[in-house]
């Protein structure tokens, strides 16, 4: 049977830049074994299967997201991505008063607003589904420097990791010429004792290249295909709570999260925080997508 697909770049308006995703439509006839052939001929860090959903609604669809090596139960730039082609393509029903439509996905439903500008998508957020979770104690700084290929005077302290639903290690670094020396170890982070299950690695510092930016960060996921990352809304969203306990504060906190500079894929994430009570309430993670190709695929 044919298939048909779409390639965009997420977390940018500028073609070739943000982070490449393929998004195969009508996907019910393929079984999971397709779906992880077909996202590993892609090659890209994730591949987006759209189903029928498993409830009534037209503004929902039920999607299922492979990296090329394995399914993830949740995803940002991916959400993010398929939100803004099915607004784009019309293939769900927005209503105008509310905007958003709803995404099964692994970790369950998660809504996506979309911003419409003369009939047309320009950008979507999405609210992340879980809130961030704290894991185990990080394994030592003399430890971490080793993975990423660093001095020990290159780390800050605080390193942590935090789950929405997938758990990364967050590592905080001196600077921008700290982070730019990153070559993650593959071999030493599969020895690295558990903190968390963290499928990742996001080193991340307050120096930025972009003067509206707040946070610059690079993720590494070996385990999951993913050598390096351009633009990573999942950990983007478990970010917002090491943000959080490193600085707590009530109300609407906003940042913007610059990613794959130093891979040629600049990448801007918007994140937002809802603190109440000293408790984070509620995150949002968006940006901007952009077309890039379409066309059929054999499976």
């Amino acid at each position: 049977m044919r298939y048909r697909y779409h390639i965009l770049d997420v977390f940018t308006s500028t073609r070739f830049g943000g982070n490449p995703l393929a998004v195969v439509l009508d996907a019910d006839g393929l079984d999971g074994g397709r779906m992880q052939a077909i996202a590993a001929e892609f090659n890209l860090s994730e591949t987006v299967f759209v189903l029928a959903p498993a409830k009534a609604g037209a503004n929902r669809k039920r999607v299922r997201i492979f990296t090329p090596a394995t399914e993830l139960p949740f995803a940002g730039h991916p959400t993010v991505g398929t939100g803004y082609l099915l607004a784009s393509l019309g293939l769900v029903t927005l209503d105008a008063a509310d905007p958003a439509m709803i995404l099964e996905e692994g970790v369950g439903d998660v809504p996506v607003e979309v911003t419409m500008r003369d009939g047309m998508a320009v950008a979507t957020q999405m609210s992340v589904p879980r809130m961030p979770e704290r894991g185990p104690q990080a394994p030592s700084r003399a430890e971490l420097a080793a993975v990423l290929s660093l001095a020990e005077a290159d780390l800050l302290e605080g390193a942590a990791s935090y789950s929405c639903g997938l758990p990364f290690l967050f590592v905080p670094l001196s600077g921008l010429e700290a982070i730019r020396r990153v070559k993650l170890r593959p071999d030493l982070w599969e020895k690295l004792p558990p903190s968390g299950g963290a499928r990742g690695v996001f080193a991340f510092t307050t120096e930025t290249e972009s003067g509206d930016a707040h946070i610059h960060g690079r993720m590494f996921a070996p385990a999951l295909g993913v050598r390096e990352d351009p633009a990573t809304g999942s950990a983007v969203s478990a970010l917002a709570g090491w943000l959080h306990d490193a600085s707590p504060r009530d109300g609407l906190r906003r940042w913007r999260v610059e990613q794959g500079f130093e891979m040629g894929r600049p990448s801007h994430l918007d994140l937002e925080a809802e603190v109440a009570d000293g408790r984070i309430a509620a995150i949002r993670v968006g940006g901007a997508s952009v077309m890039v190709s379409e066309g059929w695929i054999e499976a």
